[in-house]
């Protein structure tokens, strides 16, 4: 299976899949019977992601399953953390000792409509007005990557999730946190580009 990016470190397998299509994708022999209801009505190019996500899967474990509780993936048996994420034509797949969030984004414009459903205006004001694009879509990935290992506890990018700001000379160690009224995660995120899309990787 051609690999295309290879984001591992001591504690997560981290890998990146683009489609290619001349892989062999069955879905009778990659899908999870457990999981074929859930997919029925998928669009073409989502299932291809999916299944794609299987491939990587199959590589690493192939003893293991994709499951889901309330949409939230988790590995069975449950011997990893696992965070999977796609965007055609890319998928990715973690597999951690720890609780792991990656997410892929690509860049573009249209960002720019959503920015008051996931930022406060005070987070806002280290951005430059000309590369507003690209920081909104590293905000928005950090986020999504964050919701992965809290899943739906926090409900709100917006009010529960916050980046701390940031410079594009420094995407490895981006800080940021998980919050409400009685707790505070900190976590450290890591931003890296290929072929106009971002893709972060958040690691407890």
């Amino acid at each position: 299976m051609p690999l295309y990016r290879d984001f591992s470190d001591d504690n997560a397998t981290i890998l990146v899949w683009k489609y290619d299509e001349t892989e062999d994708l069955d879905i009778h022999k990659l899908l999870e019977p457990e999981n074929a209801e859930k997919v029925k009505d998928y669009h073409p190019k989502k299932l291809l992601e999916v299944l794609m996500v299987r491939k990587l899967l199959k590589g690493l474990k192939p003893h293991s399953k994709i499951l889901y509780k309330e949409r939230e993936p988790f590995l069975s048996p449950k011997d990893a953390e696992i965070s999977i994420t796609h965007s055609f034509p890319f998928a990715a797949i973690a597999i951690s000792k720890n609780k792991i969030g990656i997410d892929i984004e690509k860049f573009n414009p249209k960002i720019l409509r959503l920015i008051d459903k996931f930022t406060y205006e005070n987070e806002r004001g280290f951005i430059p007005f000309d590369n507003e694009v690209t920081f909104y879509t590293i905000i928005w990935s950090v986020k999504e990557s964050m919701y992965k290992i809290h899943h739906s506890k926090h409900w709100s990018l917006k009010k529960h999730y916050e980046v701390r700001p940031f410079e594009l000379k420094h995407l490895h160690n981006i800080k940021c946190r998980v919050h409400d009224d009685t707790m505070s995660d900190e976590f450290k995120a890591r931003v890296e580009f290929f072929d106009e899309y971002c893709f972060t990787i958040v690691e407890e």
